[in-house]
């Protein structure tokens, strides 16, 4: 491996449902941060690593500007705007439309103000014609003069080489600050419940996603080296906590394979998953409850 000569400190944002995290994933070239068509997904700061010949580059996700209702949306909206700053660049990443929304201006205020160098990255190009961006562009061109604008496809891997090429242009001379082997600063205990909460996102409907929390109650290896996991899923009200559980079950047995499919992947070794479901009212505005679930001040 070449010795890494400088780095580059590069934080995601935009609003919700824009593809922060899957395009995290992508240019770290492992899951470190969960994904799912729900908004909101993301909660804290994720930090994904990535040694490119000599250099390394640090990406900030961040969960999406959204309006806040409860003291964990305000907790949330906080990590966002805190983010944009101290950084060597910041990526405002966009859908493919000539629509500039609130949460997008609001990015591009807190951009202006800090002073910092930005990439506006242009993501979703699969889904719309070539000739179209060119109208994107100009939308956000009249609006600040960013650094670069590269069009990339997340889902796809299109036009992150470009990207890296981009963000390299920033990086700054020095030691790397992370060790070689690592790919995110998450504890595993984080990442593995946030696994279980990313497959209850996908089964779950309407409110109940938002109102849910993982702790891992235990965690421990065995002799014969399968791995032991006890969570508990949090919920805000009895009737969520119904249809957490499912039907005689199905649900919750459902995520609990899924999850535990996900988690073997990542620690690369058998995992026996214990799931149970308990009613926290009202946690989401909470501080003591939010602190202990990991919502706090990085």
């Amino acid at each position: 491996m070449s010795e890494i000569l400088k780095s580059a400190v590069i934080s995601i944002v935009g609003r919700p449902n824009v593809g922060k995290s899957t395009l995290t994933n992508r240019l770290v070239g492992r899951k470190v941060a969960i994904v799912s068509n729900k908004p909101q997904t993301t909660r804290t700061r994720i930090t994904g690593i990535l040694n490119r010949d000599t250099c390394q580059f640090v990406f900030l996700d961040t969960p999406g500007l959204h309006k806040p209702r409860s003291r964990l949306g305000d907790f949330m909206v906080k990590v966002v705007t805190d983010t944009v700053s101290d950084v060597d660049v910041a990526a405002l990443l966009i859908e493919p439309t000539t629509k500039v929304g609130p949460a997008e201006e609001s990015l591009i205020a807190k951009i202006k103000e800090s002073g910092i160098p930005s990439v506006l990255v242009i993501n979703k190009i699969d889904t719309v014609p070539k000739e179209e961006l060119l109208a994107v562009i100009a939308a956000y061109s009249a609006l600040h003069e960013f650094d670069a604008i590269i069009p990339v496809s997340a889902r796809k891997g299109e036009g992150l080489d470009e990207l890296l090429d981009e963000f390299e242009k920033f990086a700054l001379d020095g030691p790397q600050l992370f060790p070689d082997d690592m790919v995110s600063d998450q504890p595993e205990r984080q990442l593995i419940a946030e696994i279980i909460r990313e497959k209850l996102l996908y089964l779950l409907d309407r409110e109940v996603p938002h109102g849910v929390a993982v702790g891992i109650e235990k965690m421990e290896t065995r002799k014969d080296g399968l791995v032991s996991i006890h969570a508990t899923i949090y919920c805000e009200k009895n009737s969520h906590k119904g249809i957490i559980i499912g039907k005689n079950g199905a649900v919750l047995k459902k995520a609990g394979e899924q999850a535990r499919q996900d988690i073997e992947r990542q620690l690369g070794t058998k995992v026996f998953l214990d799931l149970w479901v308990k009613v926290k009212e009202d946690w989401r505005n909470n501080q003591y409850q939010m602190r202990n679930f990991g919502y706090e001040d990085q």
